[in-house]
This record gives structure tokens, sequence and C-alpha cells, in this order.
């Protein structure tokens, strides 16, 4: 794996230059390519004056978002960056998704989205249905404090959320290829709570010893890679545990695994990653288990 392109989606109301610049610490693990997408809503331009006037919100808006876009990557090429525009008109998903497939970007880049309760309700948030659909990496970047102020380095203090899925090993591999912009890595295995409460003392022993060993090989990997890596092993409500080894360990970023899922199974059975991603103040970095 690598991570030397990154689509950086930006409604500029969520997302802006400093956001991007904090992630800069990717250059150390190779990238040097930035694509940019705005995606302007048909709410934005609803004819509201016949098509004379559609055509001219239209134009307007494209506008505005040619001229930020400028503004940001001559910053970039001042760095000796490439960098790449794109500009839509429609639903958000779909043209992420289109954009990230043609330009081949390792990771994608966006703020949380959702969307009107009740549409929530049945549809789910918009966040959820990118990472259903993607086969990307998608980071989800939420600023660090209500101040709205920026980490230096998001890439800073992982926690590695494992499961020993088949996502576990894609977290795995694509954290290793972010290699020099991480400075330490905390691996942590939840056991559930309704797993250890159906078995013997003995049984819990062993499978707190079997979980071990597991979080150390994992380690060893890290740490033979020259990465500062720490195992966990918690018992509890996944993603609560996830959110106390966050607080416990200083954590910068949050990277998980996730399945692609179907909106309703999604919605009731529900997703660790998925709503942490949309509920975590922290950064949420989620690895597709079918991640290209």
């Amino acid at each position: 794996m690598k991570v030397s392109k990154i689509l950086f989606v930006s409604e500029f109301e969520e997302l802006w230059l400093d956001a991007l610049q904090s992630l800069m610490a990717l250059r150390k693990a190779g990238m040097n390519n930035v694509v940019f997408l705005h995606v302007i809503s048909r709410d934005k331009v609803a004819m509201r004056r016949g098509a004379g006037y559609l055509k001219q919100e239209e134009r307007k808006l494209k506008e505005i978002a040619d001229i930020r876009f400028i503004d940001w990557a001559e910053t970039l090429f001042e760095e000796g960056m490439e960098v790449v525009a794109h500009i839509a008109i429609g639903n958000i998903v779909p043209k992420i998704l289109s954009v990230a497939e043609i330009e081949g970007v390792d990771l994608i880049i966006t703020a949380r989205r959702k969307r009107a309760k009740l549409e929530e309700l049945y549809a789910g948030s918009e966040t959820s249905d990118l990472l259903r659909r993607t086969v990307k990496p998608v980071l989800i970047y939420n600023y660090l404090s209500q101040s709205g102020k920026v980490g230096e380095n998001p890439f800073e203090r992982l926690l590695l959320g494992l499961d020993w899925s088949v996502s576990s090993e894609k977290i795995l591999d694509y954290v290793l290829a972010l290699k020099g912009a991480v400075k330490r890595v905390d691996i942590v295995h939840v056991v559930g709570e309704k797993d250890v409460a159906k078995i013997s003392r003995m049984e819990v022993h062993k499978l707190e010893r079997s979980n071990k060993k597991r979080l150390d090989e994992v380690c060893d990997i890290l740490v033979n890679e020259r990465f500062d890596a720490r195992p966990h092993l918690y018992i509890g409500k996944v993603e609560e545990q996830i959110q106390k080894a966050a607080s416990e360990h200083r954590t910068t970023m949050l990277v998980l695994g996730a399945k692609r899922r179907s909106i309703w199974k999604e919605k009731w059975s529900g997703s660790a990653a998925h709503s942490l991603a949309d509920k975590s103040d922290l950064p949420v970095l989620i690895v597709p288990a079918e991640v290209k």
C-alpha cells in the first residue's frame, strides 16, 4: 500500500487549508499529490427564477470555489507538491466516489456529513453512505477543539482498533505505509462483555492470554519497522472502550476497519467504526476490508 495521492473534499464551511496543512506529515510517508474537490449541491442552485437564474448561480458558485482552490494550490506549489482541482454540481457521495476513482487516490479526506434527522432515520448519514460504498480509506476529519484550532499533526498518536478480521490486516498494512508520519501507535483489541459473561473464569484467562499474544505479535511487527507501538486489551462495549482508550493514551486519530454493509443492516445492527466516524471528536481513519 502507499499514500502518495490524497483527495481533499472541502465544502469550505467545514474544512479549510489549515486542516490540510496539519496533514503534511503524510509527506514523510510519500504523499506529494493533492486533489481538491468541491461539490455544489443542487439545492444551492435550485431554480427559483427560471433557467437563466440557475445558470448564473451555478457560474457564481463555481467561480468562488475556483478562486479559493487557486489560492490553496499556490501554497502547495511553493512546497513542491502537485495539485488538481475538481468542482462539480450534484450529490456529494457519488461525486467523491467518481473523482476518487478517476484520480486513483490513496486516501479520501472529508468532514463529517449528516442529513436531516428524518432522512437520517431511514437513509443514514452521508458519512456512513460514503463508507459503505467506497473501497478507498477515508479520513473523517474533525477539528480537535471547540475553538476550531487543529492539531499540529493528527497522525502523531494513532489508536488502532483491531478485531482480528480481514480488516485488521488491512489496517496494519496501511499503517505500515504511513512510516515516517506517525510517532506512536496504540494497538487496542476489545473483548465483548457478552463473550466473557458466558464462559468460565478459566476460559476468560485463556481468552485474555490468546488476545494479548496476538496484540504482542502486531506490536512486534510495528516495532521492527521502528514504530513506537504499545499493545492494550480492554473488556466491554467496543465503542465505549475505544473512546476510553483514546482518552487514556492521548490519541490524536482513531484507525478502524469496516466492511461494506447495506443501509438497513448498518442502521439496525450497527457498526462501531461507522458510529465512531459519526460521533467521535477525533479524526477517524476508516480502512475498508476491500481496500484497493
